[in-house]
């Protein structure tokens, strides 16, 4: 079967399954042979910019038509029978309607798999709908066994531990805090997380402030611990920042968002395990530096 995945997370399902995609998107980058295959769409944002650049070329874009636009030769080339898309987020990779438009107008045959987690049993009932649909229906029933086992064996060994206030922030300028499985990852690795919300949603920075939590984690959609670092400023520049308890302690951390907190694929187990080891070091291995690391109290 011919698959093009258009989101990173179905990617690494794929390829968990052991099925190559002939084409994905331009972000795809995980497993490391992902990002030799063709793209078949482009983004209209340059996402080298900063995070305040970023969030005004967001605006300008969705205005114009949108994000990604589908690059049709290459589609067509890829000549797929299956294409795996997303309704989640019109800013994370290509929505639904784009994908559709794009198969319309060059009259291909092709089975389109939209996702749309916002839990991690969304994300395991993914993995079982494209297993399904690529013919590995056992081999997904295998993978989500063995995630769920790792999500109980981080719930059971985070049971008793004293429950530090938590806040995840999904952008930096403007400050956003993470939604969707993000609340229920921090639950699980042994916080409280004050900011619950179905999506990822803008947050005065007051409200940060009021709820001064005792772990911050810093983990902006699509950027790396240096691009983070880099963007920093966003957050170390803000009135009170300084005074907040999760500085004062030395309990900021930059956690890879790109590689793992907004990737809603296998990985998203091994956000968990991250966030635990961050939340409660005594009881689990902390991260490796190249997924998450401290932030600078002050930028120089």
């Amino acid at each position: 079967m011919r698959v093009v995945s258009l989101l990173p997370s179905a990617t690494e399902i794929l390829y968990a399954l052991g099925v190559e995609p002939v084409a994905t998107s331009h972000e795809c980058d995980y497993p490391p042979a992902a990002r030799e295959l063709p793209a078949v769409n482009r983004s209209r944002i340059d996402a080298s910019a900063s995070s305040a650049e970023i969030d005004s070329q967001v605006l300008q874009a969705e205005r114009e038509g949108g994000v990604y636009e589908i690059d049709l030769d290459a589609l067509r080339e890829a000549d797929p029978d299956l294409i795996v898309t997303q309704g989640l987020c019109d800013v994370c990779a290509v929505d639904q309607v784009v994908v559709e438009d794009a198969v319309d107008r060059l009259g291909l045959e092709t089975e389109i798999l939209t996702t749309d987690p916002h839990s991690l049993a969304d994300v395991f009932d993914d993995v079982g709908r494209i297993g399904a649909a690529v013919g590995e229906d056992e081999r997904a029933a295998e993978l989500v066994g063995e995630l769920r086992e790792r999500v109980e064996a981080i719930r059971e060994a985070a049971a008793g531990a004293d429950r530090p206030r938590v806040a995840v922030l999904d952008w930096m300028d403007p400050v956003m805090t993470a939604g969707h499985w993000v609340p229920e990852l921090v639950e699980i690795a042994g916080g409280e997380y004050g900011f619950d919300a179905d999506a990822s949603v803008p947050r005065e920075w007051e409200a940060v402030r009021e709820y001064d939590p005792d772990v911050l984690v810093v983990s902006p959609c699509g950027f790396d611990l240096e691009q983070t670092a880099d963007n920093a400023a966003d957050l170390t520049d803000r009135p009170g920042w300084a005074e907040l308890s999760a500085v004062e302690n030395d309990r900021v951390y930059a956690l890879d968002g790109h590689q793992f907190v907004n990737r809603p694929g296998p990985r998203l187990v091994d956000t968990l395990e991250h966030l635990a080891g961050l939340l409660h070091p005594e009881r689990f291995e902390r991260p490796p530096r190249d997924a998450a690391r401290p932030l600078a109290r002050t930028v120089a």
